[in-house]
């Protein structure tokens, strides 16, 4: 075995109510001037976080939006600036952490983020922008948040459709880490644990939204799996995710959900060690097959149809997949993404669940 492996540092604060300590972080930070970043639906919480900061808050940016067009970031940008903010504060989900990042690969400004859902990126120095359809990726340690406040009480409230969608990102995070071409000891330790505590926590939280043990729980896998994921590179999964979200619009949790099961079953074969041990840690005989299986318990979206997605987008989507060369144990062709695509869009089982 050999590897390369390259720490990122973010201080995770972890428990119920610990959101308190909000203003304690930021004045670890040594800083006074804070920009609050959240989306609208977010604007208690917000609230909630001008109370425990007090008069140091100088600016609530409530208009970020999922996949961080490129205006938007820019509009975020002009007021970070405008108003000499000294650290931002993200609440909420990817889209107000990616906004954060937008902010901070510009201006070096630290990000503490306190996230409300299981996507993880929190935990990863990986930004995205949108710009005229095409979703940009990359990596940059100015985006790394310097802070992670996870309290599970502030995750109660999920819808249960966000809690399975973004759940089932979390966990597409801990797949991806396990057949990574730059896979560790350490990430793929991170990404089973990640696992496992996701699959388990899902189904129950289906059952009993209220479950503070579980909520929990599925914030740990998060955690883990946003370790992975922020630590490795990323293959098909992501790249497919990216290419819907930004060329289609697509809800960037419900493409998660619907095309994990698929592409696990297209990575199947050539990442065979990887999906042995996935399905291992999930306690069962075949891994596409059973994240399948648990999306269907969470009655998460079954199809790319269901969320939007256009058959006549197809094809275009298949190309904008192959566009640039990116690691990925199985061939990326042409011909295989269209039909994996093809069998997504109608929430075809079989693809999945036949196999050699």
């Amino acid at each position: 075995m050999s590897f390369t492996f390259e720490s990122q540092a973010s201080r995770v604060v972890f428990g119920e109510g610990c959101f308190a300590q909000l203003a304690h972080e930021i004045e670890r930070l040594e800083a006074s001037r804070v920009m609050l970043i959240s989306t609208p639906g977010r604007s208690s919480l917000a609230e909630r976080a001008r109370e425990l900061i007090g008069t140091s808050v100088v600016e609530t940016f409530d208009r970020a939006v999922v996949h961080v067009p490129q205006e938007t970031a820019t509009l975020a940008r002009n007021r970070a600036r405008e108003t000499n903010a000294d650290v931002l504060v993200a609440l909420g989900g990817g889209s107000s952490i990616g906004v954060a990042k937008a902010i901070a690969l510009t201006s070096s400004l630290p990000i503490i983020a306190v996230p409300t859902t299981y996507g993880g990126s929190e935990m990863t120095p990986i930004w995205g922008l949108t710009d005229e359809g095409i979703k940009l990726t990359g990596r940059n340690a100015r985006a790394q948040p310097r802070v992670v406040i996870y309290d599970p009480d502030l995750t109660l409230s999920l819808p249960p459709r966000t809690t399975a969608c973004s759940g089932l990102n979390a966990i597409a995070h801990c797949i991806e880490a396990m057949y990574a071409a730059d896979a560790n000891p350490l990430t793929t330790s991170a990404a089973r644990a990640g696992l496992s505590l996701l699959s388990s926590a899902l189904p129950r939280l289906h059952a009993a939204p209220q479950d503070r043990d579980q909520r929990s729980t599925a914030l740990r896998g998060a955690w883990l799996a946003g370790y992975a994921l922020g630590t490795v590179q990323m293959a098909l999964h992501h790249k497919l995710c990216h290419t819907l979200g930004g060329a289609f619009n697509l809800p960037h949790a419900e493409t998660h959900a619907v095309l994990l099961p698929y592409t696990a079953a297209y990575n199947r074969n050539a990442a065979s060690a990887a999906m042995r041990l996935a399905a291992e840690t999930l306690g069962v005989e075949d891994a596409p097959t059973e994240l399948m299986s648990i999306a269907r318990t969470i009655d998460a979206p079954a199809s790319l149809r269901e969320i939007g997605m256009h058959e006549q987008d197809l094809e275009r989507a298949a190309s904008l997949a192959i566009d640039r060369v990116y690691p990925n144990p199985a061939p990326v062709t042409f011909e295989g993404i269209r039909v994996l695509l093809a069998a997504a869009y109608i929430g075809d089982a079989e693809y999945v669940t036949s196999f050699d």
